[in-house]
């Protein structure tokens, strides 16, 4: 398979929508980026990381934070990417973490078919 970077954060219902996701798939590797909130309630499964931002912080402070969280984990040279939940700010710091890494990005989301690349 490949691996997952998404988002738990935010947005009412959408943790629920990245569980879905996360168990619908036999994903290689499962990265969280989440607050200390969400670190402590989601429900971790064992091929899962987390990886624990503040969401207060400049954007710059986030993208540094998440790039060398994922630099040395991610061992393809492409992710699949949901952003469902989250806010803008925390949505661009991934992006760019993820860029500035050289990866590939192909964004998923779970439907009521299962996965969908969008």
């Amino acid at each position: 398979m490949t691996e997952l970077v998404a988002l738990i954060s935010t947005g009412k219902g959408t943790w629920g929508q990245v569980g879905r996701l996360i168990k619908s798939e036999d994903w290689d590797k499962v990265f969280l980026i989440t607050n200390e909130f969400g670190s402590e309630t989601f429900n971790k499964d064992e091929n899962m990381d987390f990886i624990i931002i503040n969401s207060n912080e400049s954007i710059e402070l986030l993208i540094d934070k998440i790039r060398d969280a994922l630099k040395d984990k991610i061992q393809g040279t492409e992710v699949a990417l949901n952003l469902t939940s989250g806010t803008g700010k925390e949505h661009m710091a991934v992006l760019s973490a993820l860029l500035k890494l050289g990866l590939g990005i192909r964004l998923v989301t779970y439907t009521v078919n299962g996965v969908k690349e969008i």
